[in-house]
């Protein structure tokens, strides 16, 4: 079973930028697709952005613009730039890949001044 682990959350100011990343413990990023999601304060799930297999990404309209996914096949690793971060993207994110099942842990981002 693949593992995900989440990295790179913390404090930040409005207007400031984070970079998460989502390792994993085998290629699964060169044969599925994989999204973020946030679970927000209110214990909401919300999904962010999608990465397909092929490269393809999309964004939620709350996010457009702002983040971004990229990927490093060779260190099974998915990042997620985020810039211009605002209070609302304050939540838990978590890597998910949906054809295996696997979450990771989540990481904590605190937008706030």
């Amino acid at each position: 079973q693949v593992h995900l682990v989440e990295s790179g959350g913390g404090l930040v100011q409005p207007g400031g930028s984070l970079r998460l990343s989502c390792a994993a413990s085998t290629s699964i990023f060169r044969w599925y697709s994989m999204a973020w999601y946030r679970r927000t304060p209110s214990n909401m799930r919300d999904l962010v952005a999608t990465l397909s297999r092929d490269g393809t990404t999309d964004y939620v309209d709350a996010v457009k613009g702002r983040f971004t996914i990229t990927r490093d096949l060779d260190k099974n690793t998915v990042y997620l730039q985020m810039n211009s971060l605002k209070p609302e993207d304050t939540a838990v994110y978590h890597c998910h890949v949906p054809m295996e099942g696997a979450w990771g842990q989540g990481t904590q981002v605190t937008v706030s001044s």
